[in-house]
């Protein structure tokens, strides 16, 4: 059983591809079209949310609010 396997895209694809990407001069994880959502986008949303909640949670503790009895 001598099959070759299909590959994924086809040879020409790949290289445009290839050339494309070699093409820009940015940092390799900002390369890709959504690359910015992901390496920028949601680091900044996750660290503002968690300095509200640590804010929020040394204003509460300072003032006595929400103790439980």
């Amino acid at each position: 059983m001598s099959e070759t396997e299909v590959p994924f895209r086809p040879r020409e694809k790949l290289l445009e591809k290839q050339k494309h990407f070699q093409s820009i001069h940015k940092h390799t994880y900002l390369k890709g079209p959504m690359d910015k959502i992901t390496s920028v986008a949601i680091p900044i949303a996750l660290a503002a949310s968690s300095l509200y909640l640590i804010g929020r949670g040394i204003y509460n503790m300072s003032h006595g609010i929400g103790k439980k009895e």
